[in-house]
């Protein structure tokens, strides 16, 4: 080959190295904008995943600081209605003991030695007869009415209710009624 041939080859190569080594550097360039463009991308999505995380730690304190108030306004409460028991409890022993003082001032009721009624006496005016003991619906503990007809069992009540034992802890109402045992 003559020297023409050989600076047209030494040319061509040249070229062509320059052409492959311009192709890798702008292909290396663009993959680093792409990996550049994609790391900013995936540094997006990390801050927003970090807020959002935030968010729910944030989300889960409130609903801690909720439960916790929750307890404390139950144990309040609780504490409240053990208190309205307390006094229910109260008020209504002290309207027992104001039955159990006029029962014991009532000449017409016999009482134990507790203040609860031996018997709930005489409703309808009659007395019972000496010896007998009175009891609801006008029946003496004999078993008959102060007309003098048998009346049902004496140990219940005219609604076929067991009658309160004498010397039980809960009094008889008037109306025959109050805890059963």
């Amino acid at each position: 080959m003559n020297t023409t041939g050989w600076i047209v080859l030494i040319v061509v190569v040249v070229v062509i190295v320059v052409v492959v080594i311009l192709a890798l550097t702008v292909g290396r360039n663009r993959k680093r904008e792409a990996d550049r463009h994609r790391a900013e991308e995936m540094r997006q999505t990390a801050a927003q995943s970090e807020l959002e995380a935030r968010e729910r730690e944030a989300k889960a304190a409130r609903a801690a600081a909720d439960a916790k108030q929750a307890e404390v306004d139950a144990e309040r409460l609780r504490r409240e209605a053990g208190d309205r028991e307390s006094a229910a409890a109260a008020a209504r022993s002290e309207s027992e003991e104001a039955r159990r003082k006029a029962d014991d001032v009532d000449p017409d009721v016999r009482t134990d030695r507790h203040g609860n009624r031996i018997d709930d006496g005489p409703r309808d005016g009659t007395a019972a007869t000496p010896g007998t003991t009175a009891t609801p619906g006008g029946t003496t503990a004999a078993g008959t009415t102060a007309a003098g007809t048998t009346a049902p069992d004496a140990t219940t009540t005219p609604d076929g209710a067991p009658r309160h034992a004498a010397g039980h802890d809960a009094p008889r109402f008037d109306d025959g009624t109050g805890p059963r045992p």
